[in-house]
């Protein structure tokens, strides 16, 4: 597996900070959308935005917001 730094991924106006971020923009994840040009969704930590990210197709994206959101959800 090769190693490309996610800011590599997607340029940096692609990715955006979730809305759940701690104020100072620190504390959260990030999400390029690329659909249009790769078919792609990449994930990465805001805090090592140098770090990987994950490579998401749609189906895999939407799981993982199911998986998100249930957490969410549990007492």
């Amino acid at each position: 597996m090769t190693h490309i730094p996610s800011h590599q991924l997607a340029p940096v106006h692609a990715w955006q900070k979730s809305s759940y971020s701690d104020g100072t923009g620190n504390n959260c994840v990030e999400v390029a959308n690329l659909l249009a040009t790769n078919g792609t969704i990449y994930v990465r930590d805001s805090k090592f935005v140098e770090g990987p990210a994950l490579r998401l197709d749609p189906t895999q994206f939407k799981g993982l917001l199911a998986h998100a959101i249930a957490g969410f959800a549990a007492p």
